[in-house]
């Protein structure tokens, strides 16, 4: 049997607020905040995921500077680019 999906859930949390870049933790954290807690299976799979992917890739994933390899895109990451943390934006 595999890990219980709400400790996959608390670990993708921490996970996604201690990414190593500050842009990347105010990012990933602020939208793990909102998002972990209701993602199912494989939404959360899609999250882990991206969490594997090095900053520097997933950072210019995310505001476009390159294209995600087909197996990176999906609506995880789709919501992660059209998020907006409280207080800025996130590209």
């Amino acid at each position: 049997m595999g890990v219980p999906l709400e400790a996959r859930r608390k670990r993708a949390l921490y996970r996604s607020r201690h990414r190593g870049t500050q842009e990347l933790d105010r990012l990933m954290g602020a939208f793990a905040e909102k998002y972990v807690a209701a993602m199912d299976e494989m939404q959360l799979a899609a999250f882990e995921q991206l969490l594997e992917c090095a900053d520097p890739n997933l950072f210019d994933w995310l505001t476009g500077r390159s294209v995600a390899p087909a197996e990176y895109e999906g609506p995880v990451l789709d919501r992660i680019r059209a998020f907006r943390p409280a207080g800025g934006t996130s590209r």
